[in-house]
Parts: structure tokens; sequence; C-alpha cells
């Protein structure tokens, strides 16, 4: 290899390589998942733009949203569960309506 000392791989593309290799998905359910929660959480994004917002159970599931899958849960002192997708978040409401929220990193 020519250049400094310390190098580590021939070229650019070898280090791509490698680097793609470990770092991708190491299985197949491993990827689902994660596709699962980026939809999930793009759904979020789209249908919350302004960081508050309310919408349907029927609409959620019209665009794909799966409430099986999701990130974290918060509890808050009065007992209101929220479910969590990185930071988008959203919490059942009366008939099937459900409170989006963003939390602020």
């Amino acid at each position: 290899m020519v250049g400094r000392e310390d190098k580590k791989f021939c070229s650019d593309g070898c280090r791509n390589a490698y680097n793609n290799k470990i770092n991708k998905d190491s299985t197949n359910f491993m990827r689902n998942i994660n596709n699962k929660l980026r939809k999930n959480y793009r759904i979020l994004s789209e249908l919350n733009t302004e960081g508050k917002s309310k919408t349907t159970r029927a609409k959620l599931l019209s665009k794909g949203f799966d409430f099986e899958f999701f990130t974290n849960i918060l509890q808050t002192k009065t007992g209101n569960t929220y479910y969590f997708l990185y930071d988008q978040g959203y919490m059942l409401l009366d008939n099937d309506f459900y409170m989006l929220v963003k939390k602020d990193i």
C-alpha cells in the first residue's frame, strides 16, 4: 500500500465496503423491525408538522402505521401513556382519536 504509514485500507472503495459490511443490519429480523420503526416515524412526522396535533386511528392505519412498533413509553404523573418513536409520540384519546406530539431534544 502506498501512502501514510498507518493506512488501513487500500482505497476509499475498500474502506466503504468494509464499513458497509460491518454496519449493515445483520439479519432480516432486525432489518424488518428497523423498516417498521422508520415507516411509523415517517407517518407521525407527516401528520404532526406543528409539533402537536390530533388524528384518528383510521387515518394512521390507512397510511400503514403499525401500533406494535415503538421505541419507548412515557407514563406521565397524571397517568397518561405516550408511545414514542424517537422524538415523535402519540397518546390515545377518546373515540379512537390520538394526540400527536413531538418531544424537544
